[in-house]
């Protein structure tokens, strides 16, 4: 086994990137599929896909998936260029926030670390994303507004759905990431 500080203890180089495709094309689909019912852009956003925003806690296979998952699904929904950027650089905050919050709960196993998990990326998107939607798309609401509303979304998708499936995966997290 390969060793590295990011990658989970035990698992090779391979698994992690591995891992990290599935999870990049996972939250790929899931984007498209919330892009068709009009979820995955503008001021209320409830993209299915920041559900798995909470992965990095597990591994670190987390980080690079959610982030390049991100960022190929704002090329193929066609978001503007500031907002494949930001708001990829966002899921990115985010996705390390988790992580690092991961690997805190694993020294100290304190349940109140495994609830903060969900925190890093409702607060990247809520900060960064209404900057995006007012000045890549020029919506006319107001940028404490749009966080009101893009943190809405993301309390949903990320607070909510995300601790429905951390508490999930959290019994079975060594068969799956180890």
């Amino acid at each position: 086994m390969e060793n590295s500080k990011f990658l989970t203890p035990g698992m090779s180089r391979t698994l992690t990137v591995t891992q990290a495709a599935i999870i990049a094309a996972l939250y790929t689909v899931l984007t498209v599929f919330a892009a068709t019912l009009d979820l995955a852009s503008g001021a209320i956003q409830v993209r299915f896909s920041e559900v798995l925003t909470i992965l990095p806690f597990f591994s670190f296979a987390g980080v690079p998936g959610v982030t390049l998952g991100c960022l190929i699904s704002n090329i193929i929904i066609g978001s503007h260029i500031f907002d494949i950027v930001f708001g990829t650089f966002a899921t990115f905050i985010g996705a390390v926030g988790t992580w690092y919050i991961g690997r805190l709960f694993k020294r100290s196993n304190a349940l109140i670390i495994k609830l903060f998990a969900v925190l890093p990326p409702i607060l990247a998107n809520t900060i960064i994303v209404p900057f995006i939607l007012t000045y890549a798309y020029g919506l006319p609401d107001s940028i404490p507004f749009l966080m009101l509303t893009v943190g809405a979304g993301e309390v949903i998708s990320c607070g909510i759905l995300g601790t429905i499936l951390l508490s999930v995966l959290y019994p079975i997290r060594n068969k799956i990431f180890n």
